[in-house]
């Protein structure tokens, strides 16, 4: 029996299990960094206990921490959430060792699946399909250059011990490869501790299918039908669905029944997910879709899962862990619906999709007809030390076009300041026309380019809007009507804005703007929210100019960071775009490039080093300056 559990995660995953685990009425116990003293999972939890400062590697990382808080607080099971030690086969079999269940599957299945060479060649023993490429023992860079031009160019490298699209690069030419297969090696190492990589054939049409898999430990083993992750920027899922469009009865068959086969080959007990790449150059058909790696442990989109089925997949990992058999056959799984899910990050698009770090002093989720995912609330802080994922917006609706439409009207609404974040790039991509038809690919977000970037500056709806909170606000109760009115005078009808460094003339708006909302975020600032994107707009400030900073041509750090590649030397000629160095930050490799031609005149880094957020790491020098 699982009377008292350890969750060794954090953020929304640990409020996940926390709330099915007390459902069932089972004792959580929650374990927090430095970072999340103050934490949502870690007040959630029956009890918590503090294992460490707030990087990773210290603390969410180090398995016997989690091994000495679960014997302090009596912890009869450990349930690993998702990233951290969710696939760490040695943790888990230590895990086991010590006397306690572990929430996943068998130690050895974690092996047989963590390397993607070694479960490419299983899962052909197994006849499910693979895709083509290179999977030997010789790593030399030699090798895999005249592997990749044997394969065929484009080719993808990838981490055998990868996942969450690190440790990932799409390789067009042979004259990159060797940049792009060191770039690799580099962030494999960094996050898995393991630089080894494949490499696999491009697929031009690539549509990003996985299913959904169940087993006990009784040798039953069911799928839930499948996702479609196909929107992603840089190897990470932003929008998954379930079902996938265009899915026929025929393919979804023969993609379901691998996914069984695959699992049955390890023996497989718990939630897992087998992911596919699909040629969808001619729709999805049965003979063109191929194995691409087995993930142990819960996905972050698993609630599409959920929500289509109807079945709490933390429930039946903490029934499958203590050994009962499935609650439900095959037959009796059927799919109910659509279910959409977006993930909202605190980054910000218009800088590359950097991180925002910082206080959330205003948070917003529109959780009415939606599903929300969150382990932070307003007045958290967004660390610099893990994933910037801050919540997950699902949607189920009767069809997909009910279930973007109930997304899209949430991410509309969404208003999270000051604090950064990607709704309305999120809003864009759901009404993207080749995504609403269904015949989107892998290759969509950066197809579409900049038309997923939302405007840098409030729109005149916005503007208007925001006079019109802050006039209402001026004027003493009761006498809004005679807003702008002075005796011999004409009425005003607009007022002076400021938003950033910015300012803006602005009409009063008579009547609240269609689809814009306004929340007082001070005296005489308002936050206005549309598509998803907000804006602090307020009364001029007197005396104030532009925007502090350290000027045209200084290239700021965007986080704390470590500098790991530097390009340039002080001196060098350089062209706008041209990659100066890299920065390591938040489990992400950043590249900071040249706002405009010029020269170097100061270079402040070196190789290595760490730096702070708006630390000066170069200066660039216009022509003439």
């Amino acid at each position: 029996m699982i009377q008292s559990l350890l969750i060794a995660n954090r953020g929304e995953i640990a409020c996940r299990i926390i709330r099915t685990a007390r459902q069932m009425g089972i004792r959580t116990i929650a374990v927090y960094s430095d970072a999340d003293a103050k934490a949502v999972h870690a007040r959630m939890a029956d009890e918590a206990v503090h294992i460490g400062p707030s990087p990773a590697a210290e603390s969410y990382l180090i398995g016997d921490k989690i091994l000495d808080a679960a014997k302090r607080t009596g912890a009869d099971a450990i349930h690993p959430g998702y990233g951290f030690l969710s696939e760490n086969a040695d943790f888990a079999a230590a895990v086991q060792a010590a006397g306690l269940i572990w929430v996943g599957p068998n130690p050895d299945s974690i092996r047989a699946m963590g390397l993607k060479d070694a479960a490419k060649k299983l899962m052909q023993d197994a006849g499910v399909p693979v895709t083509p490429g290179y999977m030997g023992e010789d790593q030399s860079p030699e090798r895999l250059a005249k592997e990749a031009e044997t394969i065929g160019y484009p080719v993808l490298i990838k981490a055998v011990a990868g996942g969450g699209g690190k440790g990932m690069r799409k390789v067009d030419n042979a004259d990159d490869f060797a940049d792009m297969l060191q770039s690799c090696r580099r962030e494999a190492r960094a996050s898995f501790g393991n630089e080894e990589v494949l490499l696999e054939k491009w697929i031009t049409s690539p549509r990003h299918i996985e299913v959904q898999i169940f087993g006990d430990s009784h040798g039953n083993i069911v799928h839930l039908f499948e996702r479609d992750c196909s929107l992603q920027r840089r190897h990470q899922k932003v929008i998954e669905e379930a079902p996938a469009p265009g899915m026929d009865a025929e393919t979804r068959k023969a993609i379901c029944d691998a996914a069984v086969r695959a699992a049955a080959a390890v023996d497989y007990v718990g939630a897992g997910t087998i992911e596919f790449i699909a040629d969808a150059s001619e729709g999805l058909k049965p003979d063109r879709i191929w194995f691409m790696e087995m993930n142990t442990r819960l996905q972050v989109e698993h609630p599409v899962t959920e929500e289509i089925t109807g079945i709490d997949l933390v429930e039946w990992q903490l029934r499958a862990a203590r050994g009962e058999t499935l609650p439900r056959t095959q037959d009796q799984i059927s799919i109910n619906g659509h279910a959409v899910e977006a993930r909202l990050y605190a980054e910000d698009p218009a800088t590359g999709f950097l991180p925002s770090t910082g206080p959330l002093d205003h948070f917003d989720l529109p959780e009415r007809d939606i599903r929300v995912d969150s382990g932070v609330e307003q007045g958290s802080v967004i660390s610099p030390f893990y994933d910037p994922m801050i919540a997950k917006m699902i949607a189920h609706a009767a069809s997909r076009d009910e279930a973007i439409d109930a997304l899209k009207s949430a991410l509309g609404r969404t208003a999270v300041w000051p604090v950064k974040s990607n709704a309305a790039f999120l809003y864009r991509a759901l009404e993207n026309d080749v995504f609403l038809a269904g015949d989107m690919t892998t290759a969509l977000i950066e197809d579409a380019g900049d038309t997923l970037i939302p405007a840098s500056d409030p729109g005149e709806d916005m503007l208007a809007e925001a006079a019109r909170r802050l006039a209402d606000a001026r004027t003493p109760a009761g006498r809004q009507g005679l807003r702008g009115f002075r005796l011999n005078a004409p009425v005003r009808s607009e007022i002076m804005l400021q938003s950033g460094s910015e300012t803006y003339p602005a009409p009063i708006a008579a009547a609240p703007a269609d689809g814009v909302t306004a929340a007082a975020i001070g005296t005489e600032t308002v936050l206005v929210t549309k598509a998803g994107q907000s804006f602090a707009i307020g009364l001029p400030r007197a005396g104030e100019g532009a925007a502090a900073g350290a000027g045209d041509g200084a290239i700021l750090s965007p986080m704390p960071g470590k500098v790991i590649a530097i390009d340039v030397a002080e001196g060098d000629s350089v062209t706008a775009g041209q990659r100066l160095l890299v920065l390591e930050a938040m489990k992400m490799e950043h590249s900071m490039t040249a706002p405009f031609d010029g020269t170097v005149a100061a270079l402040n880094v070196t190789e290595g080093g760490q730096v702070q957020v708006d630390a000066v790491l170069v200066r660039i020098e216009a022509p003439g300056a």
